[in-house]
């Protein structure tokens, strides 16, 4: 990944057109939209602040004060596509189902729409390095994301007798970890195993895990 940063020679840097037109504060998502854009024509080495101001039509100043560096930027972009697609997702689930299936039913379709996803998808191919220190060092704030989801579910689910008693936390990290598995292994496990029948023994395995 190229990591560019500001300098002194950029620091009196004139705004574009496009910035003087809109004001001074350029909105995150045009920002975003625009990383999003070049991620998935080029990968995330590729990707440079300068590719991603000029697809903005922004000044490199006004992209550097937001984000420091590509890796910034693509967290906040993570972050902003996964909560959208977590939204659009929860959103399909029948509110009258008990907790439990709400939660085993948003796991299973969480799996197969981030499979799917062209962002998630190009950083996995490409740039799958990107992705480990959230794997192997800390949780970022996708994961904090899901896991407020989750919680909830959790949380209804001993209320209403569906879920397991458990330790909450507990609970709801293990059920992060087992869905995440998937996801991120998605491309090599469903090359000689059917997507279905995977998504049916995950669909298994939650239920399994969440029945008192």
């Amino acid at each position: 990944m190229k990591q560019e940063r500001h300098t002194s020679e950029q620091a009196g840097a004139v705004p574009t057109v496009a910035e003087r037109a809109t004001g001074s504060r350029v909105p995150d998502d045009l920002l975003l939209d625009a990383a999003r854009t070049c991620v998935l024509a080029a990968g995330v080495r590729r990707t440079t602040l300068t590719d991603i101001a000029r697809t903005a039509g922004v000044s490199r100043m006004t992209l550097y004060r937001r984000y420091p560096d590509v890796r910034s930027i693509l967290a906040a972009l993570l972050t902003r596509e996964f909560g959208v697609l977590l939204h659009r997702v929860n959103a399909r689930i029948d509110f009258a189902l008990p907790a439990r299936e709400r939660l085993v039913e948003l796991g299973v379709a969480a799996v197969r729409a981030l499979g799917a996803d062209p962002l998630l998808r190009t950083v996995l191919d490409r740039d799958a390095e990107q992705v480990l220190p959230y794997v192997t060092e800390r949780l970022g704030s996708t994961q904090r994301l899901a896991e407020q989801v989750v919680a909830g579910l959790v949380a209804e689910g001993h209320a209403d007798g569906s879920v397991r008693r458990g330790e909450p936390s507990a609970q709801v990290r293990a059920l992060l970890l087992a869905v995440q598995s998937f996801v991120l292994s998605w491309r090599p496990a469903t090359r000689d195993v059917d997507g279905e029948s995977l998504l049916a023994e995950l669909r298994h395995l939650l239920e399994s895990s969440l029945t008192p």
